[in-house]
């Protein structure tokens, strides 16, 4: 089993969460079942997905959730950009943002292949 809590992808992970909450809060209210909730429920299942993988007992089930991890940082990466398409965000927000999460899944997939490699 890898330890999740001392995994750099972990923590990174984390900060896009507090990222996504701290950009969601000036959303219109018409959006909090929207894109807001979206969003946050995409970010929350990166760092939560990487843990679930890193308790079970095989790289393969690890993978699995990586898979879905990684899926989740595609999501909310699409959804930052719609919320820019839509002037919730503004572009210097969304370039920031972005970047972060382009940094997770350049991790996530580093990970992944490491683990097909061991």
């Amino acid at each position: 089993m890898h330890r999740y809590k001392n995994l750099i992808i972990w923590q990174k992970s984390r900060e896009l969460v507090k990222n996504a909450y701290q950009i969601t809060n000036s959303f219109p209210k018409a959006e909090v079942f929207g894109l807001t909730s979206q969003i946050r429920r995409s970010a929350v299942s990166i760092p939560a997905n990487i843990a679930e993988g890193c308790g079970r007992n095989t790289n393969s089930d690890l993978n699995r959730f990586l898979d879905i991890a990684e899926g989740s940082a595609f999501e909310l990466e699409t959804l930052i950009i719609l919320s820019t398409d839509l002037n919730m965000i503004n572009e210097d927000s969304s370039v920031v943002f972005l970047s972060k999460i382009d940094e997770v899944q350049r991790m996530i997939f580093s990970f992944k292949k490491q683990l097909v490699t061991s």
